[in-house]
């Protein structure tokens, strides 16, 4: 079975970096990163990805913005979306699955069990 790609969207460096190091490392997937919703959107039509862990709260075009973009283009539109968010109300997570996201992480993560995590919320087993 090839090894799973994952596009990691968040403006932060470090959290990037983190992930990214998490899943390769632990998981043997194919990891990379986009730091801005536009280069996220650019990076899923060139190179499809299995799941996207896309950041909430980003400057410019944010997450939820870049997840309907997403869904409004038919080559991305299928690719299953993980926010990644320091949001945690309720009415916050009740809008995200409204939205059709495959699911939520809390940051911060416990970044041992992320691969997994990923794994529960896509139905990978």
């Amino acid at each position: 079975m090839a090894a799973k790609r994952i596009l990691i969207v968040d403006d932060e460096e470090r959290i990037r970096e983190v992930v990214r190091a998490c899943l390769v490392k632990l998981a043997q997937w194919d990891a990379t990163t986009a730091a801005s919703g536009t280069a996220a959107i650019q990076a899923a039509i060139a190179h499809p990805p299995d799941a996207i862990l896309l950041d909430v709260s980003m400057p410019g075009m944010n997450g939820v913005e870049t997840f309907q973009q997403l869904q409004s283009n038919p080559k991305t539109q299928a690719i299953p979306v993980i926010f990644l968010t320091a949001k945690v109300q309720p009415a916050e997570q009740a809008e995200y699955n409204q939205l059709g996201a495959a699911g939520l992480i809390i940051k911060p993560f416990d970044p041992v069990q992320l691969a997994k995590e990923i794994s529960q919320l896509l139905g990978w087993s």
